[in-house]
Parts: C-alpha cells; structure tokens; sequence
C-alpha cells in the first residue's frame, strides 16, 4: 500500500556511471513502495549542504529506482562522485505525478534534463496499449542521452538539437510543426521556454511537468509557487505535474 506521507530513506548505490556530458545515471536499491505514478521525484541530501538537491525519477521497479541528473554545482558534483554500494539519503514521495490517461494515442515530448522522468511515463503508457509518438530535444549530440531505451518503446522518435549535431536542427516546437504532431494529447517536460512553446502550439490537452527551483522541495518555503488559474500553486507538492487547461504563465 502506498502511503502519501514524506518521509526520510536510505539507499544503495548499484552504479552511478556517466551517459553524456555532465550526465549521470544513478541507480539505487531500496524502498520504492511508494512511487505510485511517474513524474515524482526525491530530494537528496548532499555532503554538508543544507538544502537538499531535488531529482526527478527516470525509472522504478520493485526494488530500484533510477535517477539521471546534470552536475549544474557542487551538489551535483558531489553527488558524481558516489561509488557503487555506497549510500545515500534522501526524503521521498515528493510532487504529484502524471497521470496516465486512457487515449488511444499520446506524444511525449522532452528536452534535456527534462527527458529523465518521461521515460518510465512511456514505458507504463505503452503497457496500457497506447501509440506513443516521441520527441526527444537536446543542446548538441554530446548532451543527448536514452535515445536508444526511447526507440524500444515506439518507431516513432524524432530527435532535435540546438546545433544540428544530432537529428534535425532547431526546438521540439518545430518538429511539433513539421510533422503536424499539434492536435495529439501529450505529456511534456523540458526548460519554461520549450513547455511555453509546446502550450502555445498544441490544440491538444496536455501534461506538463514544471522545471522550477526548489528550496525546501516539500511546500513549506512556497519559494517554487506557480501561478494558475486557481490561484498560486506550488510545484514541488501540487506540482511538479500541471494540466495544460490550468497553467498560466508568469510572463
């Protein structure tokens, strides 16, 4: 049974190995009862730091649970230099997940370190019998990653870059446009401009997992609140997963 309760856990590190420039994937062994959808994440506790570092779940199963991250400051860079079978703590059942809708069809669309928590979204999705169609943005080809794990779970993937290194050159928007990929429900995490660009085009509804920066990581700080049209919402508790009919922007 899943509790909705935060709460303090240890884990073992199984591997903590390099994928892409400054990108790491992270795997842990522990309790993971009480993921219950995808698009949640944990807040990690590092070295003497006081505030934790909040990281999206790329991926769970009975006993592990994966992380993938981006060394942005020291935190991180601690956190890169954790070995195998060392441990780590962390509070989890953080933030409100997607949710899994039952359309025939839905398009996936990720940039950067946004790409992390879709992956377990497409997998449970494509459990349930649903077409994915996939979109996958990066800076360049040397900061792309999980490009391969995306391609198992549909024939449909289209990669874009800033610099044309890998894929199509430009922003997940344009491929949106070129492929007239606009009117397919979708679920969306990447950088505010690229969720700004997806809302704006899309004639779907939609999912969207804000990128905000986090104090506390569990409500109390309301340093992350967004503005919707039910008032201000905190992303890392009624959030980090919005509707699309909901978020307003703060322009």
């Amino acid at each position: 049974m899943v509790f909705n309760m935060k709460k303090i856990e240890n884990y073992k590190i199984i591997h903590n190995n390099l994928i892409a420039k400054n990108t790491y994937e992270m795997k842990l062994e522990g309790n993971v009862g009480w993921i219950d959808k995808p698009g949640k994440f944990i807040n990690v506790s590092v070295d003497s730091n006081y505030l934790k570092r909040p990281i999206s779940i790329c991926d769970y199963d009975e006993t592990t649970l994966t992380l993938v991250y981006k060394v942005f400051g020291s935190g991180t860079k601690w956190l890169s230099n954790k070995k195998e079978n060392e441990k780590i703590e962390a509070l989890v059942n953080l933030g409100n997940g997607f949710e899994l809708n039952t359309e025939n069809e839905a398009l996936i669309i990720g940039g950067g370190v946004g790409v992390p928590p879709l992956y377990a979204l497409s997998k449970r999705l494509k459990e349930k019998g649903v077409k994915l169609t996939i979109i996958l943005g990066f800076t360049s080809k040397e900061d792309s990653f999980y490009i391969d794990k995306f391609k198992e779970l549909s024939e449909l993937v289209y990669i874009s870059s800033n610099d044309g290194s890998i894929g199509e050159i430009g922003f997940v928007s344009d491929i949106m446009i070129k492929y007239n990929l606009l009117d397919i429900p979708y679920y969306t995490c990447g950088p505010t401009p690229m969720l700004k660009a997806v809302h704006s085009i899309s004639t779907a509804k939609g999912q969207l997992s804000l990128e905000e920066r986090m104090g506390c990581g569990f409500g109390a700080c309301m340093g992350c609140s967004h503005k919707t049209k039910n008032g201000y919402k905190r992303v890392c508790v009624e959030g980090p997963v919005f509707t699309s009919e909901e978020i307003i922007w703060n322009d």
